[in-house]
């Protein structure tokens, strides 16, 4: 069959599409950027990349007509718009008049459990997609779940941000609210498996894991497969705003996802029973063997996606990448420095291998300190890490940056700084006939900027001397 995969470079679509290939179909990867595409994607011929913004109907025009089934994977968790529902009342709208265009037979829809009378925004606004995708021309399956665990996903690596870092917790009171935590490969189980099949025409399907849990439950039972002992403590005193701060300087998330979860998290999650798991043969995991999987994946070093990889996880870049790649020449301040390199491929893997554990090769401390104040001052800071410590693409986050162009055999990587700046800020690697070429470009806002520069100028000194000296040695 050929699929469209829309949200392909989300943590979903990221992890559905190699299923989708392996069950022999063509899949149509729809994405804003091309440059986010996971690199892999262009030699395969199974695979077409293709891009569309739903919001900008113009540009859907590239969406093929004879698609037979199209998963619809575009949501908007950490969308720093307080305008959000519109939004996505928008782009559901523009796929729908869209797809009605075209020979698709099935759309699939990854939607939230909603059985609950009172819901937070987000959960309201995944339902009111759900009746807006239904149409008379193509038949929707549509899937509601509840938390998602997984290597990568954002309620796994705040569980974990938590755990591992407090040994004592004082909580808010909403972590005596039920879910039913679902394991991201069954969820893509769920997924895969309904494509074509006719039986799951125009039905609504919960899908959930085999147990009820409060996230009390889910932080204690995490603390039990890691071996470590935990205490809890939750207080009715913790406001949803004091509550999302709580999360926000604790764990790795952005303040505006976390505000979104800690409103998701005040209603119950309990999915309705159905015959969904004998149709396609689904033996949901628990929660605890949800959890070794995905440490399992995280020890191989085989996190194919991770929420933090999110264009909009930060609020700072918007989603075309294009329009930072050509980094500005006018206007700004640049620190260039160059050194020969021993061996051009050891230094290449170096700089791959920048940030995250390993950290950026020198002046660790401040490049520390530096996140903690943009952490500080409602910034992303440096705990937001990297997905994989040896491999960087187009879109991926990189502790406070994020990654605009990534090419091993062009030897070049460019990053944006997404930290708190009164400017814009870019850093370059690249090696040219053996010469390493590391460049730092400042973009200043006003007067603001210029001071800002000149104020970090003597640490950039002999942070970015330093920085060079390490990656052009290979010993």
């Amino acid at each position: 069959m050929k699929i469209l995969v829309t949200g392909a470079t989300g943590y979903i679509g990221k992890r559905l599409i190699p299923l989708l290939i392996q069950n022999k179909h063509q899949v149509i990867c729809c994405v804003r950027d091309k440059l986010r595409a996971d690199e892999s994607y262009k030699n395969e011929s199974q695979i077409e990349i293709i891009e569309a913004d739903f919001l900008k109907p113009e540009t859907l025009k590239n969406i093929p007509k004879d698609i037979d089934v199209a998963y619809y994977l575009i949501h908007s968790m950490s969308n720093s718009s307080k305008d959000f529902e519109s939004l996505e009342e928008k782009c559901a709208k523009n796929f729908k008049t869209c797809l009605e265009t075209t020979k698709v037979k099935q759309v699939i829809y990854l939607s939230g459990i909603t059985n609950e009378e009172e819901l937070s925004k987000h959960l309201r606004s995944r339902q009111n997609v759900e009746k807006i995708l239904e149409s008379n021309h193509y038949a929707t399956t549509i899937f509601k779940a509840g938390i998602i665990v997984g290597s990568g996903s954002s309620s796994f690596e705040i569980i974990r941000d938590l755990v591992e870092k407090l040994p004592f917790m004082i909580a808010p009171k909403w972590l005596n609210t039920k879910t039913q935590p679902l394991a991201v490969r069954d969820v893509l189980t769920f997924l895969s498996g309904a494509a074509g099949h006719n039986k799951l025409y125009n039905k609504t399907y919960d899908v959930f894991g085999p147990e009820v849990l409060t996230y009390k439950q889910l932080l204690l039972q995490f603390a039990e497969v890691r071996n470590l002992k935990r205490y809890i403590l939750t207080v009715p005193v913790m406001t949803p705003k004091l509550s999302s701060y709580w999360l926000y300087f604790v764990t790795s998330t952005s303040y505006k996802l976390a505000t979104s979860l800690v409103d998701s998290m005040g209603v119950q999650i309990i999915g309705k029973p159905s015959n969904i798991n004998e149709i396609l043969k689904v033996s949901p995991l628990t929660y605890k063997q949800a959890v070794s999987l995905a440490f399992e994946k995280i020890e191989q070093n085989s996190i194919i996606s991770s929420w933090k990889d999110s264009m909009v996880s930060s609020g700072r870049l918007p989603n075309n990448l294009h329009k930072y790649v050509n980094v500005p020449k006018y206007g700004c301040f640049k620190d260039y420095k160059e050194r020969p390199v021993q061996n051009p491929n050891k230094t290449i893997d170096k700089i791959w291998a920048i940030g995250g554990k390993n950290g950026w090769y020198y002046g660790s401390f401040l490049w520390r300190i530096r996140g903690y104040i943009d952490k500080a001052v409602g910034g992303i800071g440096l705990r937001r890490g990297r997905t994989n410590p040896t491999e960087l693409n187009a879109g991926d986050a990189l502790d406070f940056w994020r990654v605009i162009f990534a090419d091993k055999t062009q030897q070049k990587l460019l990053l944006y700084a997404e930290m708190r700046l009164p400017g814009e800020a870019w850093l370059e690697f690249k090696i040219e006939e053996g010469v390493l070429k590391q460049t730092a470009t400042f973009r200043p806002r006003g007067l603001w900027g210029r001071l800002y520069w000149y104020s970090v100028l003597p640490f950039h000194g002999f942070i970015f001397k330093g920085m060079i000296t390490k990656l052009s040695k290979t010993q």
